[in-house]
């Protein structure tokens, strides 16, 4: 059985990787991964709009990997509206890109269940195999931390060299072209960078488990018996 320092550690990854695990369910489930401000660029080009004037014409638009919410401003108010990637929006997109992070994702998750049983595995007891042990952990952690990362990287790679949002912005217009002003990363883009940094946590987790505690001995005084003692 390991001592109960070890189990301490341990028990704090296994939380850790659990930790991880939740919030990418709520990354995914949340429709807000960016946001941005977007310009009818119609409407301001059909009334020669001015700087001063601009502002009438943009709106908001906000999204996830599921769905999101769009408000049009071209000059009538404002007009909501939702939308939803599956089935058709997808096709507008980079689909192999979009499905890509999803899968990544997905397999973060089963990743981080792992690392949460080998975490747990040496809580009951010392694993006979190396691999098992807290290399066994550190190897999960990696996997998991990197395939969200990887995730990350690739929706960042979609925004930025596929005009994710404009794209998303101008489906189903046929009226109007919406320009994007403004884009900035929302809660669900940064609770997945803190499920990689759980896991990046981990390791060092892991690498303070490892480090020796001074063991505490107690010197218990035997009486010694000598020849001299027996004959008086």
């Amino acid at each position: 059985m390991p001592g109960w320092f070890k189990k301490v550690w341990f028990g704090l990854a296994s939380l850790l990787s659990f930790s991880s695990f939740l919030l990418i369910i709520v990354a995914l489930s949340l429709p807000h991964w960016l946001s941005g401000k977007i310009l009818c660029q119609t409407g301001a080009d059909l009334v020669n709009a001015t700087d001063p004037e601009l502002v009438k014409f943009i709106g908001d638009i906000y999204y996830g990997l599921f769905r999101g919410c769009k408000v049009r401003q071209c000059g009538l108010g404002g007009r909501q509206s939702q939308f939803t990637i599956f089935p058709h929006l997808v096709k507008e997109l980079n689909a192999g890109l979009h499905v890509t992070i999803l899968l990544l994702l997905f397999l973060a998750l089963a990743l981080a269940l792992v690392s949460m049983g080998f975490a747990i595995l040496n809580i009951i007891q010392v694993p006979y195999r190396a691999v098992n042990g807290p290399g066994g952990i550190c190897l999960w952690n990696v996997l998991a931390g990197g395939v969200v990362a990887l995730a990350i990287g690739s929706f960042m790679a979609a925004v930025k060299f596929h005009d994710l949002t404009e794209k998303i912005a101008n489906f189903q217009e046929r009226l109007f072209q919406f320009v994007v002003v403004e884009e900035q990363y929302e809660e669900s883009f940064w609770i997945c960078v803190a499920s990689a940094s759980a896991h990046a946590a981990n390791l060092v987790v892991v690498a303070i488990s490892q480090i020796p505690l001074p063991e505490i001995k107690t010197k218990m005084e035997e009486a010694t018996v000598t020849p001299e003692d027996i004959l008086y």
